[in-house]
């Protein structure tokens, strides 16, 4: 891959809620999109708005979890390579998570959590990610980028930091970093790890740009929301950053909640005033070299596969916790997992929440507790409303009937197929269309 020269500046996270204001807000030099919420031949008119005036866009996936044990999916990465070509992105950049676990390497049920969640630092789940990484670049057209995540839990037996791990990681592929300096401050409340010792040990030469948002503590657990404004300590360890090298890009990313644009563009002044002030002079980003990455092994994978399922089943499934667990921040992990697969189908669905109205939450959330996601939102919120029509709800007989014409003409009409799995869902179809 070649190297990334041009210097981003100061940029924001493209959401639509707040489109019109990013058009309309000086100073910002480039913005980021969920790569999954754009659609190649269908680019929102503001992007491309914005891309006509040269902002640049990049695409940052959430999706493909390169740290999980499978090899990355190709159909996955297939579809970040187009968005960024239609985008006309110099680099691409995704996460260093897993979001799925089960299947075939644990002859298990697959799961989706529906949120990133953090990889063990140890040497099998490196090999792993360092051959998903190397597997994601040689399909991308322009270079990647992966961020540390924060994480609400810690693995037990970790062999490494997470400075650490991330110098290896740029060492052994080449990879470039997206640093979240919020991140940094959650596992320094949530974790105990302290992010100037995070700084010192990871290669900040190989950063292509950070990331700044704002998150709320409760009982001693900082939620990284994305919903609140950026705190004084994420500003701290921005600057501490910025005064080790010059990021090439400093991005505010906000998601809900979105206050009046005057207060964002406060925020990013914040951003821009930390970088100046702090700025380590005459530090630019260089190409982090690079020694040839081996395959994992399948035992590396095999042992990568059955940890992550573990702890997945445990937080979506109820199953017994993985020893060396901290029960009481699994519970916490496990409801935050459940209250954001209820916020997102709300948002892939939004007619469920107005048919159930003030019902749909707690209906979902105990729809949840019996039955993990094991494909995405879409499918879960079918998936929800059949699970509310075989129960016989709602109670009441139009709602009733308006939640099966929504299932029916989202589910749709498909040649019967020979699996017994297919024939089934065929015959609940025929069941509920009676009803």
């Amino acid at each position: 891959m070649g190297q990334l020269t041009a210097r981003l500046g100061t940029g924001i996270g493209w959401r639509p809620e707040i489109a019109g204001a990013v058009e309309d807000m000086p100073g910002i030099d480039w913005v980021e999109v969920v790569a999954e919420n754009v659609c190649p031949g269908h680019l929102p008119d503001s992007l491309l708005r914005l891309r006509e005036r040269g902002v640049t866009v990049v695409p940052h996936g959430v999706s493909l979890g390169l740290g999980g044990a499978d090899r990355p999916d190709e159909g996955r990465l297939t579809a970040l390579a187009e968005r960024a070509e239609a985008l006309g992105a110099p680099l691409v950049t995704e996460h260093i998570a897993y979001v799925r676990a089960g299947g075939a390497l644990t002859a298990t049920q697959p799961l989706e959590a529906g949120h990133l969640l953090p990889v063990p630092r140890t040497r099998d789940a490196l090999d792993v990610l360092c051959e998903n990484v190397r597997i994601a670049q040689d399909a991308l057209p322009v270079p990647l980028a992966v961020e540390n995540i924060a994480a609400l839990i810690s693995w037990p037996g970790e062999e490494m930091t997470e400075g650490q791990f991330l110098y290896e990681l740029v060492e052994r592929t080449g990879v470039r970093l997206l640093i979240d300096v919020a991140n940094l401050h959650t596992n320094h409340v949530n974790r105990g790890e302290d992010p100037a010792r995070a700084l010192d040990e990871l290669p900040v030469e190989a950063i292509a740009y950070v990331h700044v948002a704002g998150g709320f503590e409760r009982d001693g657990v900082w939620h990284d929301s994305h919903a609140h404004p950026v705190p004084e300590p994420v500003l701290a360890i921005l600057a501490d950053l910025a005064s080790r090298v010059s990021p090439p890009g400093v991005l505010l990313e906000r998601d809900e909640n979105f206050p009046e644009p005057g207060e964002l563009a406060r925020e990013l002044d914040a951003i821009r005033a930390t970088v100046k002030t702090s700025d380590a002079a005459g530090a630019d980003f260089g190409g982090a070299g690079h020694r040839a990455v081996t395959a994992a092994s399948d035992a590396a994978r095999q042992r990568t596969a059955v940890a992550q399922t573990a702890l997945l089943s445990a937080l979506v499934a109820g199953t017994p916790a993985p020893e060396g667990f901290d029960h009481a921040r699994l519970k916490v992990q496990s409801h935050a997992l459940a209250a954001k697969r209820a916020d997102v189908v709300a948002k892939v669905a939004p007619e469920l929440p107005e048919i159930l109205g003030a019902a749909y939450r707690g209906e979902f959330l105990a729809y949840a507790r019996r039955r993990p996601m094991t494909g995405g939102y879409r499918h879960d919120a079918l998936a929800f409303a059949e699970h509310l029509m075989l129960a016989g709800r709602p109670e009441e007989a139009d709602a009733r009937r308006t939640l099966r014409d929504w299932w029916l003409e989202r589910s749709g009409p498909a040649p019967l197929s020979r699996r017994p799995a297919a024939r089934l869902l065929h015959a609940t179809r025929r069941v509920l269309s009676r009803r």
